[in-house]
């Protein structure tokens, strides 16, 4: 880029001028982008869901307004005009029906890592599963070369035991973050796909493999 300038000014020489230049831009050109955080629902693990979605609960909230809100639209905005006859006697204001209290929602449980730790996390499973099915023979069958959610689970709870050490607290954590992670990367970032029929499989016996076209 320095010589770039020292050409545009039709210069022989490189001068400090044009390299300091050069330096100015490039720091103004670099852009620094940002990730959020990665967040995910704990619903799954803790009320026993098997894929975590709560779908019905939104359904049930969406109807329940909606018949609020017909309701409301159905019942006189205004009380009758008086009569002449009514005339002086005193109007009662008119009663408000009382709506029974709207149960507290709970509020569901999230797990948060940074987007840097969730990248490891998914390269080194992503990695390590095309790693195996490369290594397995055509001979053996198409499934047979793809292994399960629960294995590759285990595995990374293996790379990760000197950080775990002893303690059966953080064993269960990094156990439920790696299924956590390899769930958004079966569902929502379509990294992992499952092998077969997965209907009525529990996710620890599902076989999972890495798209074919997703690169790394």
């Amino acid at each position: 880029l320095s010589e770039a300038l020292a050409r545009l000014h039709c210069d022989d020489l490189v001068k400090p001028g044009y390299v300091r230049e050069a330096f100015r831009l490039l720091r103004k050109s670099i852009i620094h982008v940002e990730t959020e955080d990665v967040t995910f629902d704990d619903e799954g693990f803790d009320e026993g869901h098997e894929d975590g979605f709560d779908e019905d609960e939104e359904m049930a909230e969406a109807a329940a307004a909606a018949e609020e809100s017909q309701a409301q639209e159905e019942a006189p905005s205004q009380a009758d005009a008086p009569s002449d006859n009514e005339a002086d006697e005193p109007v009662e204001p008119p009663t408000q029906q009382q709506k029974p209290p709207k149960a507290k929602k709970s509020k569901k449980k999230k797990t948060q890592i940074s987007f840097e730790q969730y990248g490891a996390i998914s390269n080194a499973i992503s990695a390590y599963l095309r790693s195996k099915e490369s290594e397995q023979d055509d001979t053996e069958g198409e499934e047979s070369k793809y292994l399960t959610w629960g294995e590759v689970a285990e595995w990374y709870l293996e790379q990760c035991e000197v950080d775990i050490g002893d303690s059966l607290e953080e064993l269960e954590r990094m156990r439920k973050l790696t299924n956590l992670v390899i769930r958004r990367l079966v569902q929502v970032d379509h990294v992992l796909m499952c092998i077969g029929n997965t209907e009525g499989i529990p996710e620890a016996d599902r076989k999972i493999a890495v798209h074919p076209n997703y690169t790394f």
